[in-house]
């Protein structure tokens, strides 16, 4: 079963290891009971023979033989064990006790059955002065096990209660223990929940842990992202409400105009109007989503190869055609392939957005160039052209989202030059805007290289016709 509680695996991690040592213990400990037992009883059984072989005797040239009382009464413990003995001579004769007994070397103890019952038994000898041949003597003594069996349950059960008592104790300190440690993410749970953040402002908790930190350190982090975010659509929703206010205005009368004329030039007049406003329309909210996805954090990092070269190469033959129709030389300078790293869709649209400008403002007969080379460690990307150029007190301006200079007569949005910082930043480059000779105006944007590469030695320029 899955434990789904920090708390429960924690403590199962502590307790559990314990208890497998407790085992492990518990056994030596049952080994260790029935070795003491096991030399008590031992010496108790030497004891009990040396009492009664000091009592043998030469009396009135008879060897006798007296079993003391204290030799037997020092096996009552209390459990009624029964106490065999047998005495005897040195060529078997016997003297006393139990003829049957089993016999145990005089190296040591043996346990054997007798009277259908398991026995301890020890011998001793001892030379008995005057006895002749008959010395020396030979004294057995056997006890039953109850005493022995109870002394190892009771050394067993001592050790047993010991070592349960020491794993109860380390399971009460390991919880408390775990409460105060664990107390800093229950604060973190308490400040996240807590009813009073209504924003995502980053979480303190006093007193975290090391091991915590990373953890409130990450959540921070993401709620930042979160928040960069949720700023990114607020502004974006707020621009656009603001934005597509006058033109959804001008197509709804330019439409009530379309609606109400009778005459069939008058009304194509105005539908042409209709659908050019239209048009403006469709860009100027391309132009918005394309705005809302350069902003940071509003889309996943992404981290393509592009090549710079064969992206604005497909922009400019998808510009080509309105360059033709207003008779403008649009053309391509590139010194081999400018590999860059970032997202691909975002760069490209970068592209886009410098030759649209490029070709709107740059009267017809004009013309158009985009330069790209890799310059040391960076990729350039120069696109200049012959239009009226940028007073050089508005050129920081002009990156500002909606702003048009004033007197401007080529229509548009104000977001063109907006959206090219977004991306150039976020791909961690700049963009800078200069004057060109003989008038008109040079956006140059240089972009840290994918790779370093060595450009040929001469440049091409493409017309793109």
């Amino acid at each position: 079963m899955r434990i789904s509680s920090l708390r429960l695996q924690l403590l199962a991690w502590v307790v559990l290891p314990l208890a497998a040592l407790v085992t492990v213990n518990l056994w030596t400990s049952q080994r260790n009971a029935l070795a003491t037992a096991d030399l008590v009883t031992d010496r108790m059984l030497v004891g009990s023979a040396r009492a009664i072989a000091e009592q043998v005797a030469m009396a009135d040239g008879v060897l006798d033989a007296t079993i003391p009382p204290a030799a037997i009464e020092m096996f009552d413990t209390g459990d009624r064990d029964s106490v065999y003995y047998r005495v005897e001579t040195a060529n078997g004769r016997l003297l006393t006790g139990y003829p049957d007994l089993p016999e145990a070397p005089q190296s040591g103890s043996i346990e054997a059955s007798y009277r259908d019952h398991p026995l301890r038994l020890a011998t001793l000898s001892h030379a008995v002065i005057g006895a002749g041949a008959d010395s020396p003597i030979e004294v057995t003594v056997g006890v039953t096990l109850a005493g022995h069996d109870a002394m190892v349950r009771r050394l067993w059960f001592s050790a047993f209660a010991q070592q349960l008592a020491l794993v109860a104790i380390a399971g009460v300190f390991v919880l408390l223990g775990l409460r105060r440690g664990l107390a800093p993410l229950i604060r973190l749970r308490d400040a996240v929940r807590s009813p009073e953040r209504s924003d995502l402002d980053p979480v303190e908790v006093p007193g975290a842990q090391s091991e915590i930190r990373p953890l409130i350190d990450a959540l921070n982090a993401y709620m930042e992202r979160v928040r960069a975010q949720m700023a990114a659509q607020r502004r974006f929703i707020a621009n656009a409400a603001h934005q597509l206010r006058t033109p959804l205005a001008l197509l709804s009368t330019q439409a009530s105009y379309a609606l109400r004329e009778s005459a069939a030039d008058q009304r194509q007049e105005a539908l042409i109007a209709l659908q050019a406003s239209s048009g403006r329309l469709a860009r100027l909210a391309e132009q918005l989503l394309t705005l809302s996805r350069a902003e940071p954090g509003s889309r996943r990092p992404r981290a393509d190869r592009i090549d710079l070269t064969e992206a604005a190469r497909q922009v400019l033959e998808t510009h080509a055609p309105k360059a033709i129709e207003r008779n403008i030389d649009l053309g391509l300078d590139e010194t081999g392939p400018v590999p860059v790293i970032g997202d691909g869709t975002m760069l490209r649209e970068m592209i886009v957005n410098l030759v649209d400008n490029a070709l709107r403002y740059t009267p017809a007969g004009g013309t158009v160039t985009v330069k790209l080379a890799a310059i040391e460690r960076e990729g350039v990307l120069t696109v200049t052209d012959t239009g009226p150029g940028i007073p050089a007190e508005e050129r920081e301006q002009v990156f500002e989202r909606f702003y048009r200079i004033a007197g401007a007569t080529e229509e548009g949005s104000g977001l063109g030059l907006a959206i090219v910082r977004e991306v150039v930043e976020n791909a961690g480059g700049s963009v800078a805007l200069g004057d060109v000779a003989g008038g008109g105006l040079k956006v140059e944007v240089r972009l840290p290289l994918a790779a370093a590469e060595d450009g040929p030695a001469g440049a091409v320029r493409s017309p793109v016709r």
